[in-house]
């Protein structure tokens, strides 16, 4: 049974900074895609970044391009997101996913919230202004 489990949000100010991890267990964690998306109230999922199995590539939403970095350790089993210069428009749910489904490198640059065969249970970040 896989398991993720987010964890660093918080509060913070405008063009401050976070560090969100996301916990995975399961056997294969370093053939997963793993991805970040965000809900924020009243708006629909949007897809944040996305990572290969390996680490090698990694696509971003255009709004956090150049302000968030994606990462994991395949040691540890973790994802990470570097979240910098944060706005109030980064306010939300933050949830980690992880595809194992073959092939699931052709389906990153999508960003695509959905398709993910599991989910984290989010953390919540609060930016404010």
């Amino acid at each position: 049974q896989v398991q993720l489990g987010e964890s660093g949000g918080g509060s913070v100010q405008a063009g401050g900074s976070l560090r969100l991890s996301c916990a995975a267990s399961g056997e294969s964690y370093s053939t997963w895609c793993m991805g970040w998306y965000r809900q924020a109230p009243g708006k629909e999922r949007e897809g944040v970044a996305t990572i290969s199995g390996n680490g090698d590539s990694a696509y971003y939403a255009d709004s956090v391009k150049g302000r968030f970095i994606i990462s994991r350790d395949n040691v540890k089993n973790t994802l990470y997101l570097q979240m910098n210069s944060l706005a109030s428009e980064d306010t939300g749910t933050y949830y980690c996913a992880a595809d194992t489904g073959s092939r699931c490198n052709l389906r990153l640059s999508r960003l695509s919230p959905s398709g993910y065969t599991y989910y984290g249970q989010g953390t919540q970040v609060t930016v404010s202004s």
